[in-house]
């Protein structure tokens, strides 16, 4: 097996202190709205074909042969998908109707919470979705392992390792207060 080197740069703790941009309130809140709005660009296809795929599901022909269980848990895994749309798809609709009322900032918390929200559902949606995927396909073991995998996957990768990174920056910047 071949050895791999990693990069000898290590990341600072803390982002490097950069000058202030040079905008404006108002503008740095149309930059975050326009980065937010790009963000959900990339997500809502996602959950656009999760939803779908799951709104056909009780007219095929395999429905009929899912256990109560299967059935249940595929509810929960529509409702949350549904969520995940919803919430997701909100900012826009807050843009729409809040558009040109010089309360961007607010609307860019409010985007930024509901991103948030939406995304959580989508990564429940999607364990769901494993999780009855997996149940249907493999058993009880397969499930259990592919589906804690999958959870913990998200748990790490969408939330541990951001909060760690804010963590760390807080306490270098109060250490350094």
């Amino acid at each position: 097996m071949a050895r791999v080197d990693l990069p000898s740069r290590v990341v600072s703790p803390t982002p490097p202190l950069e000058p202030e941009r040079s905008e404006t309130p108002f503008e740095r809140s149309d930059r975050n709205l326009a980065e937010l709005l790009n963000e959900l660009r990339v997500a809502l296809p996602g959950v656009q074909v999760l939803f779908a795929f799951l709104l056909i599901v009780p007219f095929s022909q395999g429905y009929a042969h899912m256990s109560q269980f299967e059935r249940k848990l595929y509810f929960g895994v529509l409702l949350c998908t549904g969520l995940a749309a919803m919430l997701l798809i909100a900012p826009s609709m807050h843009h729409r109707l809040e558009f040109r009322r010089r309360d961007k900032e607010y609307l860019v918390l409010t985007a930024n919470r509901l991103t948030i929200a939406g995304l959580s559902a989508l990564a429940v949606a999607m364990t769901g979705a494993i999780l009855l995927i997996t149940h249907v396909l493999f058993g009880t073991a397969a499930t259990i392992v592919t589906t804690s995998v999958f959870a913990v996957g998200f748990a790490v990768v969408w939330y541990l390792i951001p909060l760690r990174r804010l963590a760390a920056i807080r306490r270098e910047r109060a250490s350094r207060d």
